[in-house]
């Protein structure tokens, strides 16, 4: 078989204006793609402060963190979730001003003691699972809220009003973020509590104000009275106490020396018991010497028989008359 050049020609230009036709037909998809992908969607990106949810026929396949990303247009849809804190009070209102209202539905609450107590929270929270919260929920901040309201009022009518208001607020705040968890987790709505406080708690109306600082007067007036009757107390417990000591001390020696006495006196009673038995004429008689010496002390005792005079000690005459004594 023959070939010239001219089949060769031929053919060369017909591949060449096959190549040619491809790059202009990839070009032009490619220009398509550049012009209709932005309308269509098909890359979509995601910010740092957000997570995407890709979903397709009805099922989640994708979350994606922050990114540039292709979906399929018409097929897969991409929903995005903000996942920074939010912040919302509780049992107030922000009017258009700026100012804080009072919410009277949800603020006033009531007490263990059956009163009523205007309170205030700030509750911050954030998005921990973003399927969750597009899909387990039609309002789940609405939800959070009316979580937050029960956990409230089952925390706050565990107190009297007077600790609620002063000493029982961290208690407070404590329990009713264990209960918020507790039920975020049950109801699993997507959503985080991140942070909750109480801004104010008063009495609801002035007049009542003023009721809960004059209660609060007189509870500082108690707290006065009370330290200063402490105060007394220990000033004076120590003193009492030495004194009692002292007395008990007191005591205590003369019980040892009447108890010492007393076994004296009945030791000098039996030795003259003794001396009674073997000599019991002469013993009386000193005796009764003795118990007259002592209560006359000045007697001079006059022995005689009628006739003749003897004095005990012998003493004579002349010296009793001299010394004026009978």
């Amino acid at each position: 078989m023959q070939f010239n050049k001219n089949m060769f020609g031929e053919a060369g230009k017909k591949a060449k204006g096959t190549a040619g036709m491809i790059v202009r037909v990839v070009v032009a998809i490619l220009v398509i793609l550049v012009l209709v992908t932005p309308r269509l969607g098909m890359i979509y990106s995601v910010s740092e402060q957000q997570q995407a949810v890709v979903t397709m026929f009805g099922n989640v396949v994708a979350v994606r963190n922050a990114g540039m990303y292709f979906k399929i247009p018409f097929i897969q849809t991409v929903y995005k979730v903000d996942t920074t804190t939010h912040g919302t009070g509780i049992g107030y209102v922000v009017s258009e001003t700026g100012q804080n209202l009072i919410d009277e539905t949800n603020g006033i609450m009531i007490t263990s003691d059956f009163n009523f107590v205007n309170i205030d929270f700030y509750m911050e929270y954030k998005v921990s699972d973003p399927v969750a919260y597009l899909f387990n929920s039609t309002r789940p901040e609405a939800i959070l809220s009316n979580m937050a309201l029960a956990a409230i009022r089952s925390t706050v009518i565990d107190y009297p009003v007077d600790e609620v208001i002063t000493t029982a607020k961290s208690q407070i705040q404590a329990s009713v973020r264990e209960k918020l968890a507790v039920a975020l987790e049950t109801n699993n709505i997507g959503l985080q509590v991140v942070n909750i406080t109480i801004q104010d708690a008063e009495p609801p109306t002035q007049e009542i104000v003023g009721k809960f600082k004059e209660v609060e007067t007189a509870k500082q007036s108690k707290d006065t009275a009370i330290n200063n009757a402490n105060q007394y107390r220990n000033e004076q417990l120590p003193a009492a106490q030495a004194e009692a000591d002292r007395i008990l001390q007191s005591a205590e020696a003369a019980k040892s020396s009447r108890i010492a006495d007393a076994e004296g006196q009945a030791e000098r009673f039996t030795r003259m018991y003794e001396e009674y038995q073997n000599y019991p004429a002469i013993t009386r008689k000193r005796l009764f010497y003795e118990a007259m010496e002592e209560i006359l002390p000045n007697l001079k005792v006059i022995v005689t028989d009628g006739s003749t005079q003897q004095v005990l000690p012998l003493e004579n005459f002349a010296n009793i008359a001299a010394g004026g004594g009978q």
